[in-house]
């Protein structure tokens, strides 16, 4: 399995205490045992159900043999969409949840492991089983043990789902991270995120796109329903992607690309200094103002004389914008489009971009867009794009469209969620606590 990818937000601020004597792990517990009602759902659903709860519309799956009392927190659903109407006002529920587990001392600090998983014993479960049984992952009656049976790993799947991380019911540095990060900063979180909530969740309309830049993800929402969720490659920490509310118009098949001049400043000039060839090996040609077509040989590439010049490259499996770019006006020139680099969205930190969004399996999006356009069926879409040219199809309607920052919200679902303040805007510091300390 592709170890994740290192974290952008760099080193954790250390804080707390390892060690959890008897009164302070009592009272969490009681915590844990009076929140289980904040936090309880009764889940109902199959096996087959069950295995469609997993995060980003992943393929994992896993056996169901776990018993009903266990769940108290259950799985994201995915039907439900991160923005909504209700999102605000079931947030706020949340937040009181959250003044309640700060109130009883929060949790306890999951002491360092390399890793742990199914059948593993280990000092660190039993630090592991009152973390999730606080914040109501795992039922507080399955505390006290130390090892990772059954419960432990359902929990840590439920705990992975609700933190954007890859499902697989291991616990790992990622995992680790996360969880070490203290209640009150969670609280914190979600508060902060209550006034960016309220001002996203009105006149939303009954169809819409959000991309949710902390979550890389994109959600087709309609009906208050997200009917096609899909993960996504944003903008990196110095590049960051903007936030937006406009109207997606057109869908280009088989795109050139222009390359903005700040990516010619920042990436392209250092790239021919060492690379002369590169432009050709990536089909990128070089315009000046009248359109007429230039040589690289022509171009000081010590200077910034490039600026001034348009670089487009052509269309075809090479493209920096794969087979599908999605426009919509905004002032930032960036848009959402395909991409052939299709490994960048295994990892659980997708911040990658220079300010555009990537979207992974793009044409089921594409597909729900021109649902109200005549003909343009999946197998439509597939046989624009295997014909290799520029097709561009306007939306009869227009969709609205929302980037937005939210790093911790809870849905329709009642599920509580929190993601990485990646461009450091919740002004909450570097939140998590590196689990250095080994029992």
């Amino acid at each position: 399995m592709k170890k994740p990818k290192k974290s952008p937000l760099g080193k954790r601020r250390a804080c707390g205490r390892i060690g959890l004597d008897r009164r302070t792990f009592l009272v969490q517990l009681a915590g844990a045992a009076a929140m289980t009602g904040a936090f309880a759902h009764s889940v109902k659903a199959d096996d087959a159900a069950l295995q469609e709860l997993m995060e980003d519309g992943r393929d994992d799956q896993f056996e169901d043999d776990f018993d009903e009392a266990s769940r108290t927190v259950r799985m994201p659903k995915p039907t439900a969409p991160m923005l909504s109407p209700s999102t605000a006002q079931i947030t706020e529920k949340a937040i009181a949840t959250y003044d309640d587990i700060v109130a009883r001392g929060g949790w306890p600090v999951v002491p360092h492991v390399d890793e742990l998983r199914l059948g593993n014993r280990h000092p660190s479960v039993v630090n592991l089983r009152a973390r999730l049984a606080v914040s109501g992952d795992l039922d507080p009656n399955a505390v006290g043990n130390d090892t990772y049976d059954s419960y432990v790993e359902e929990a840590v799947r439920r705990f992975q789902a609700r933190h954007g991380l890859t499902v697989d019911g291991v616990l790992r540095q990622p995992t680790l991270d996360a969880m070490n990060v203290p209640a009150a900063t969670r609280r914190d979180q979600l508060k902060i995120n209550i006034s960016r909530l309220a001002t996203l969740t009105t006149n939303l309309g009954p169809r819409y796109v959000v991309c949710n830049i902390p979550a890389a993800r994109v959600e087709a929402i309609e009906s208050e329903l997200a009917v096609s969720r899909h993960r996504a490659v944003v903008g990196k920490p110095d590049r960051a992607s903007p936030d937006i509310n406009s109207k997606i118009v057109e869908i280009n098949f088989n795109p050139y690309w222009t390359v903005p001049v700040s990516i010619v400043r920042k990436d392209l000039i250092p790239i021919m200094q060492d690379q002369p060839d590169y432009l050709a090996k990536n089909h990128i040609r070089i315009y000046d103002m009248r359109h007429n077509e230039l040589q690289p040989s022509q171009i000081n590439w010590y200077s910034n004389d490039a600026t001034n010049y348009m670089f487009r490259q052509d269309p075809g499996d090479f493209n920096s914008l794969g087979h599908i770019r999605i426009n919509f006006p905004s002032p930032y020139g960036v848009y959402m489009h395909d991409t052939p680099l299709q490994n960048l969205f295994g990892g659980d930190f997708r911040f990658d971009s220079s300010g555009c969004v990537r979207v992974q399996n793009v044409r089921q999006l594409v597909a729900w867009l021109l649902d109200e356009n005549k003909g343009w069926t999946l197998n439509e879409i597939d046989r624009a794009i295997k014909s290799g040219e520029q097709i561009n199809q306007r939306l009869v309607k227009p969709v609205p469209l929302h980037w937005v920052y939210v790093t911790a919200w809870s849905a329709s679902d009642g599920v509580v969620q929190f993601r990485e303040d990646i461009y450091n805007r919740d002004g909450l510091g570097a939140p998590a606590i590196p689990a250095t300390t080994k029992l």
